[in-house]
């Protein structure tokens, strides 16, 4: 009896250390996720008049890409795409404003669920832009559906983007520093009684906008959308990537005994560009300059944090951006004026809001030295993925139906194969299809809204077929669909396919 005892107690020992090794080798896992920087931004990918030391590093001792993409040309389709493996068109993602109801649907697991079901802890630090709430929040209680509800156990937000009220950050969905005896009331329909309008009182802005910024004005800048009260818990946006920094590394300081999921979601480079002062003139290119260098500085918050506690080996670092550059986005900063040679896309045509390929194709470095050599890839691959590709890691089922549109390419990912996807999807105004050197864009019949012409951005659809062969022609300035008719059929044909 004896024996079969000691040899069931032999196997639960051996059981036990078999999970304690399976959960040893599973990596910390850290997305920075930077908002709206150009594939050509960063030193590494030939940026020109601002210097990214920290982020040249990772691409040094990590994996650099060459044609990784966000699933959209704009912020919240993208991270819509990557936190659920879904493309955003499904759910018809588009830009929300800083009231919107959650987007993310609290029944469907989430890539921060999954991860919490492989034993991991999960943070969200920073811009936030998914929408909060049911349909009418209430600022002065704690805001909910929101992230908890999404699968992350700890959350300090920017509730939509810095040029949107309510300007105050909310911590595990309460705002920050709110004083009871002055509650918050947000407004996008109808004008309030409340802090003053940059329409209305111009004297007071420290950098003027289009009209669509005239909103309220916090810490002298105008935003859009209309506010009443917190004057407690407003934000002073010089500081903004200090406050990020700190609480991204005391959530890593608090997770560090644990397996943790951190995704750190900067503010820089949006609108509006406000530098603190260690940072002004940093660069040569004005305030669009000095923000990449302060992104950068961020960046190395995170990598010395996590060197200082033994971590950096084994955490899986993934950096990137959620969708184009954008020079003049409502506020005057002389971007334009001021970029001298520097190419925000680098060789690639488009930015921000575009089908052409700077759009969606993004700077991305993973970096992870316990396991990934440092190279650089020309894989095809998609920020929808990282959902499959993050599971097959972490041994972790998906939910049925969830993540419906992510493929496993963690080999990929890891630089173990240059086999991405060989079909990738590009949203934006209308849809873009790569197929190794093939670039397919679907033709749509409407006129460019004049707030994106008004921005200098071509989104990029035509009433006939685009076909480009990036390969010669990186630029997009060759259309070849005449030329290659049973090419154009066949993405034609797939495209529909998957929108279908």
């Amino acid at each position: 009896m004896n024996f079969y005892k000691n040899i069931v107690l032999l196997f639960f020992l051996f059981g036990l250390n078999f999970t304690f090794l399976s959960q040893e080798k599973k990596p910390n896992i850290v997305i920075i996720y930077v908002d709206d920087l150009g594939y050509g931004d960063i030193g590494v990918n030939g940026a020109i008049g601002v210097k990214t030391p920290n982020v040249d590093l990772l691409a040094k001792n990590g994996l650099n890409f060459t044609d990784a993409h966000s699933a959209a040309a704009t912020c919240t389709p993208s991270r819509y795409s990557l936190l659920t493996g879904n493309y955003a068109f499904r759910n018809n993602a588009a830009i929300l404003e800083g009231d919107a109801p959650l987007l993310i649907n609290p029944d469907k697991e989430t890539l921060p669920d999954m991860l919490q079901k492989a034993g991991y802890r999960t943070g969200v630090v920073g811009k936030w832009h998914l929408g909060l709430g049911n349909g009418k929040i209430d600022w002065n209680k704690r805001v909910s559906p929101g992230p908890k509800e999404v699968g992350f156990d700890y959350s300090f937000l920017i509730p939509a983007t810095g040029d949107r009220v309510p300007t105050v950050f909310l911590e595990n969905q309460e705002v920050l520093n709110l004083d009871s005896s002055d509650p918050i009331t947000v407004s996008y329909a109808t004008k309030i009684d409340g802090y003053p309008l940059g329409s209305k009182k111009p004297e007071l802005l420290k950098v003027h906008t289009d009209p669509y910024h005239q909103g309220a004005i916090t810490n002298g800048i105008s935003r859009i959308g209309y506010m009443k009260g917190g004057k407690s818990a407003l934000w002073v946006d010089e500081k903004i990537p200090f406050v990020l920094s700190q609480k991204a590394t005391d959530f890593i300081e608090k997770e560090k005994e644990n397996k943790f999921f951190l995704f750190f979601s900067l503010h820089d480079i949006h609108q509006p560009r406000i530098a603190n002062i260690k940072f002004v003139e940093s660069s040569t290119m004005g305030a669009r300059g000095d923000v990449i260098a302060q992104m950068d500085w961020c960046v190395g918050e995170i990598t010395k944090k996590l060197k200082k506690e033994n971590l950096l080996e084994n955490t899986l670092i993934i950096f990137t951006s959620d969708n184009g550059p954008i020079l003049d986005d409502g506020y005057l900063d002389y971007a334009i004026e001021l970029l001298g040679n520097h190419k925000p896309g680098g060789v690639f045509r488009g930015a921000k809001y575009s089908i052409y390929e700077a759009g969606t194709r993004m700077p991305t470095i993973l970096h992870w030295p316990k396991s990934v050599k440092p190279g650089v890839s020309n894989a095809l691959l998609t920020q929808v993925d990282l959902y499959a590709s993050l599971a097959k890691l972490v041994n972790q089922k998906i939910q049925k139906g969830a993540a419906i549109d992510s493929e496993n390419h963690l080999n990929a990912w890891l630089g173990k194969s240059e086999k991405g996807r060989k079909f990738l999807l590009e949203e934006a105004y209308t849809f873009g299809l790569r197929m190794g050197k093939w670039k397919y864009i679907k033709p749509k019949d409407a006129k460019i809204p004049n707030w994106i012409a008004n921005k200098f951005v071509d989104p990029g659809f035509r009433k006939e077929p685009q076909l480009f062969n990036l390969e010669k022609d990186p630029s997009e300035k060759n259309n070849v669909s005449n030329n290659f008719p049973e090419i154009v059929k066949m993405m034609e044909k797939e495209l529909s396919k998957t929108l279908k």
